[in-house]
């Protein structure tokens, strides 16, 4: 149970090489603002980690962090998972810039995550937005990437090289379309089947959680409501993370025609 909850928690323990590597990748990039102190490793892993400890060790004489070598409990009792692999990272907390017209590119596709109850769905969400070639992911101040190593973990590691800007909702859309974006929101009612939709670039795509889904004001502001239709009889709602998968590449392939 205590595992269970430290998932919820605010933490900046990113587990695993996946997630470390995106991390350093984004420092190295200068996506965020976010520095590794310090990269922990199992005594134990020392042959079968050899590839990875050497990475990691030039990355700390570039970056300036240090690699400690410990017993596998003491990483254990910091970890939420079980995949970690016996290396674990503790970074600093990232910064999120405040949207505005200026960091929005002319022609993108950019996805508004609002309400999703679980930060492995938010993460899983983002790893299917990220692959698919997004531009940008918008977040409101409440969001799970507080809890930046589940959500890394769960996104492999994206959620650190996805560019993220924070924005309420209803502002997000006044910027979007002062750029001539079409702003489009995920739902049933007053719905166009995804795939009878334009789905065009510039393009805003707003996809809530199962339980809240989006404010009636959300959608009224929208251009155009598109659902998801099934394949068999299905009263239910897909997940957060397989809407957004199918909705973003969905979008990938209508802008490859």
């Amino acid at each position: 149970m205590i595992k269970e909850n430290l998932k919820y928690s605010n933490s900046n323990i990113f587990e695993g090489m996946p997630s470390i590597s995106a991390v350093i990748r984004s420092i190295e990039c200068r996506l965020s603002d976010r520095r590794i102190i310090t990269v922990s490793i199992d005594k134990g892993k020392l042959k079968s980690k050899a590839k990875e400890i050497s990475f990691l060790q030039k990355k700390s004489e570039l970056l300036g962090f240090d690699v400690v070598f410990t017993k596998s409990e003491n990483i254990d009792a910091l970890v939420v998972g079980s995949t970690h692999g016996g290396i674990i990272a503790e970074c600093t907390p990232r910064t999120f810039p405040a949207l505005n017209n200026d960091l929005i590119i002319q022609n993108g596709v950019y996805y508004l995550l609002d309400g999703i109850e679980d930060p492995y769905n938010f993460g899983n969400a983002i790893r299917s937005i990220y692959a698919s070639g997004a531009d940008g992911l918008i977040i409101g101040e409440r969001n799970w990437l507080s809890a930046a190593g589940t959500v890394a973990r769960s996104s492999a590691g994206t959620s650190e090289l996805l560019p993220t800007y924070v924005c309420d909702t209803q502002e997000a859309i006044n910027l979007f379309k002062s750029k001539g974006y079409k702003v489009a929101c995920a739902g049933i009612r007053d719905s166009v089947s995804l795939f009878e939709a334009d789905l065009s670039k510039p393009l805003l795509l707003i996809l809530g959680g199962e339980k809240r889904g989006i404010s009636r004001a959300v959608l009224d502001k929208c251009d155009e409501i598109i659902r998801i239709d099934y394949g068999t009889a299905f009263n239910g709602s897909l997940s957060a993370s397989a809407s957004a998968a199918v909705f973003a590449f969905e979008i990938m392939r209508y802008n490859k025609k």
